[in-house]
């Protein structure tokens, strides 16, 4: 959640990043209606509750008095406490009200905060989905026509290398599902031991993550509002799969008070992820490129808020050092405003070349989401300032399906082989290229 301090001081910040995200502005209003109920509810039960302590320091000398106290002395004091103890009955009762008033309010409060994203940066660019912003152009796509052959599509040359298997995949466990076979299977285990090299040589402590999560990771995390529709719950536990090792992550550290001099700590989580991908019929239907299950290596930091935009930097050059040494060409974009998730203040995505369809597509993003995550799961620092909360940001080393895409797309051959470029080949027992089955 935001600072609520900013919807007392600044309401007008937060109707403004509503409005950049295309989302509801009246909410905002309605925020600051109940804050102000909650704030009186709240005065209201602090108020009785100061008049019932008031009334016990009463109470207390006047039992005691009885004790010692002649049999006329004793009735003056025993009429005063029992109109005294009669107060407090009703006290008592006007506490009760007040406290369910107050916990209402509260709950309102915190129900209309889910509704909330993050303030957003204002340097992101403002529009939906096709209005990000390039910021630079990487690599030259080949011109496969000048080599004399056209492209095959990813699935059709996992298939010649006997790497990817979609139609048994889709008979034991439904569309968008696959198995990688042979060389598809060893090509995700390197990648998974290149990324994992690389996370640890700048420093970062390798993870492996829970892929069940309670409910309050997931609403902590931000992945219960807009996102809820892609999730997959187990009801019967009450438990949600996870589409991001970002949520077991982010709730690590749930509920904890960090000491300043560890700052930043710096996770890579590799993890299983499931996604339902809701309201993507008819896309990406052929391949493994939009899918149900998928292995993924995910960078998270936690650090102090005035650190967050450096770490957010430094994120993105991993990823494009990563991206960099399997020679895939990409762009980086800056993602527009209405087209980043509730938790994400800004967001950058790397896009890979994808020769077939002519066009980028993503393959990592990294977010910076500011305290937003931290506030919802109780996350703190504490430094000379205080205690205070801490900031947190993820970023997508590799996520296995669509770099597997991009990489036998990039770099496939006439005769239907692919090239190993040298950052994998130490992975693949020194292999140079994936060679069509026989």
């Amino acid at each position: 959640m935001i600072d609520p301090s900013i919807l007392r001081t600044e309401p007008d910040r937060l109707r403004e990043s509503q409005r950049r995200r295309g989302e509801s502005v009246a909410v905002v209003d309605e925020l600051v209606a109940a804050d102000q109920a909650k704030r009186v509810a709240q005065q209201s039960f602090d108020e009785v509750r100061n008049q019932q302590k008031l009334l016990g320091k009463k109470i207390g000398p006047l039992q005691h008095a009885l004790k010692g106290s002649d049999d006329d002395a004793r009735r003056g004091v025993q009429a005063e406490l029992d109109e005294l103890m009669a107060q407090a009955n009703a006290l008592s009762e006007e506490l009760k009200a007040a406290n369910a008033a107050a916990t209402a309010a509260g709950e309102v409060l915190d129900a209309l905060w889910l509704q909330v994203s993050n303030l957003v940066n204002l340097e992101s660019p403002v529009g939906g989905e096709a209005d990000f912003a390039v910021i630079e152009e990487v690599g030259t796509p080949r011109n496969f026509a000048a080599e004399g052959f056209a492209p095959r599509d990813h699935l059709e040359l996992g298939e010649l290398l006997g790497a990817i298997d979609m139609e048994r995949g889709a008979k034991v466990s439904g569309s968008r599902f696959y198995y990688l076979t042979g060389p598809g299977a060893l090509l995700e285990i390197a990648l998974l031991n290149l990324a994992m090299q690389h996370a640890t040589s700048h420093g970062l402590t390798p993870m492996i993550t829970p892929s069940l999560v309670l409910p309050s990771a997931m609403e902590g995390t931000g992945f219960l509002g807009q996102a809820a529709e892609n999730v997959y719950r187990i009801e019967s536990d009450d438990m949600y799969l996870i589409g991001t090792s970002e949520v077991a992550l982010a709730g690590y550290h749930a509920d904890e008070i960090i000491d300043a001099g560890s700052l930043p700590l710096r996770y890579a989580g590799w993890s299983t992820c499931y996604r339902r991908e809701a309201g993507s019929y008819g896309k990406d239907t052929r391949g493994i490129i939009r899918v149900h299950q998928f292995d993924k290596v995910e960078m998270f930091v936690f650090c102090a808020p005035e650190d967050a935009e450096a770490e957010h930097a430094r994120l993105l050059a991993w990823e494009r050092e990563f991206v960099d040494a399997l020679e895939i060409p990409y762009r980086v974009i800056d993602v527009a405003t209405g087209d980043l998730g509730s938790s994400a203040a800004r967001k950058f995505d790397m896009e890979a070349w994808i020769p077939t369809q002519g066009t980028y597509r993503e393959i990592t993003s990294t977010s910076n989401t500011t305290e937003f995550q931290a506030r919802r799961l109780r996350i703190r620092m504490r430094d000379a300032r205080g205690t205070r909360p801490l900031a947190t940001l993820n970023g997508t080393l590799c996520a296995m399906p669509r770099i597997i895409v991009a990489l036998l797309e990039n770099h496939q051959q006439a005769d239907g082989s692919v090239r190993i470029p040298p950052a994998l080949r130490p992975f693949l027992g020194g292999r140079d290229a994936l060679e069509p089955a026989t």
